[in-house]
């Protein structure tokens, strides 16, 4: 127990948790405020699923990669772990909202964009570090918001994070993105450069 502590602790999680409980707590207000319909638009939905993904970027990381290698721990596992908390942590929040006037449905599509998000930014975390990770899935789910294609299997893929729920090619993607990213980041981690960014 007390080694999980001084994990979450060296991972900044309690801020990173309070920022993404914040970001669902926001969104819904500003949905309940805004609007007088009980289901939140699938903009809004993929949009608040992005920024709590974002906010949990930070414990992607420690400050000291040094003393993380002294403990001579296995931290695959570990690492898998943490990115299967993570996803638990968003679709868990957002399935709280299912019993409040804001309702972040349908659940296949929190599911489905949670776990390609966590995915790909897994994957920028180790290729580029954790402080940049969440550029490429900001970007690429602005993009796809913007230009959704739904005519062709490509681009279905290519837009993967506004397709239907039910899109096959956009379960593909996401199921590709998602596993891809937690096996590369659990075996990998993030570079060493990334633990002198995250003491910045």
């Amino acid at each position: 127990m007390r080694w999980l502590v001084l994990y979450l602790r060296s991972r900044r999680a309690p801020a990173a948790l309070a920022l993404t409980a914040g970001c669902a707590v926001l969104m819904s207000a500003l949905w309940a405020v805004a609007s007088n319909s009980r289901d939140v638009g699938v903009p809004m939905v993929i949009l608040t699923v992005l920024l709590m993904v974002a906010a949990l970027t930070a414990t992607l990381v420690s400050p000291d990669a040094e003393l993380d290698r002294t403990a001579a721990l296995p931290w695959a596992p570990r690492r898998a772990a943490h990115l299967l908390a993570a996803m638990l942590i968003v679709t868990g929040l957002l399935a709280v909202t299912l019993v409040t006037p804001a309702r972040f449905s349908p659940a296949l599509l929190v599911v489905r964009d949670a776990a390609g998000l966590l995915g790909l930014t897994a994957l920028g975390a180790a290729v580029l570090s954790p402080a940049r990770a969440w550029f490429v899935p900001l970007g690429w789910t602005l993009a796809a918001l913007l230009y959704s294609r739904s005519e062709s299997r490509l681009g279905q893929i290519l837009t993967w994070q506004s397709q239907d729920p039910h899109s096959g090619p956009a379960a593909v993607a996401a199921l590709v993105l998602a596993v891809g990213g937690l096996i590369v980041y659990a075996l990998v981690g993030p570079p060493r450069r990334a633990a002198a960014e995250a003491a910045v």
